[in-house]
């Protein structure tokens, strides 16, 4: 079976999708992924966070949103921790819960000591701090810094 232009005998017994122009075949990709159904989401994904990040009493949580600022993800979430077990107890939970719920694994950064601990979710990047590390790197700053009305969850 072929699939050509019919009035170009060049391309006689070759597939259209190899005689067809970068610019056709861009505009119809060959795959679309689909999430299967019941798959959480993103936004799950980050309400699961903000929730287990209540649970732990974790303190002056902030969710930024980084869609159109970068490629890394599509949500940040910053909170602290009273003390470098208090940090560490946080993001055993996160990792806890987004495995329990179907999220898959994540990457870790920062457990041993305690004072700053980065997960790597995939869509959203958490960071737990100490109170006196946090300050003094000031993320929230850097990533809300230029979207004044940028919208934020804080508890604490």
């Amino acid at each position: 079976m072929t699939d050509h232009p019919p009035d170009d005998p060049a391309t006689e017994g070759i597939p259209k999708l190899f005689t067809q122009s970068l610019s056709e075949a861009a505009a119809k990709p060959l795959f679309q992924p689909t999430a299967p159904q019941g798959s959480p989401s993103v936004a799950d994904m980050r309400q699961t966070i903000l929730d287990v990040l209540d649970d732990a009493k974790a303190e002056d949580a902030v969710a930024i949103d980084l869609r159109g600022k970068t490629s890394l993800a599509d949500h940040m979430v910053i909170a602290s921790g009273r003390s470098d077990r208090h940090v560490g107890a946080i993001a055993e939970q996160i990792m806890s819960r987004l495995k329990d719920e179907g999220f898959g694994s994540v990457r870790v950064e920062g457990m041993p000591l305690c004072e700053w601990v980065l997960i790597d979710a995939g869509d959203v990047i958490v960071h737990i701090f100490k109170p006196e590390i946090r300050s003094f790197y000031n993320l929230e700053k850097m990533w809300s810094g230029d979207r004044p009305d940028e919208a934020t969850h804080r508890n604490g």
